[in-house]
């Protein structure tokens, strides 16, 4: 069985699109921003191309993303149910970027 109100299959890691991940963890203003980042292929995920806002994410996944100007490598920590406060968006990832590259 699949779908909203499914009960996870013993074994199998739970994934979220990345579009959604990209937003709940606040890199972008709203999802159709990332879906559009992601579409024009300016994220890979654990160093392979994605262009699919669709495609799934999971905890351990490495993100490459370019936000603004900068090009952000992320640890995906943890997944949300939904888009909460900065400081509980912060608790998704851990930032992979060298201390030397922020400012």
């Amino acid at each position: 069985m699949s779908g909203p109100g499914a009960r996870p299959e013993v074994g199998v890691q739970p994934k979220l699109r990345l579009d959604k991940f990209l937003f709940q963890a606040r890199f972008f203003r709203a999802r159709s921003v990332a879906a559009e980042v992601v579409a024009e292929g300016h994220c890979r995920i654990n160093g392979q191309r994605c262009g699919k806002p669709g495609h799934g994410v999971a905890v351990g996944d490495v993100l490459t993303f370019v936000q603004g100007e900068r090009i952000r490598v992320v640890r995906v920590l943890a997944l949300a149910e939904r888009r909460g406060p900065a400081h509980a968006a912060q608790t998704l990832y851990a930032d992979l970027e060298p201390a030397s590259d922020l400012e």
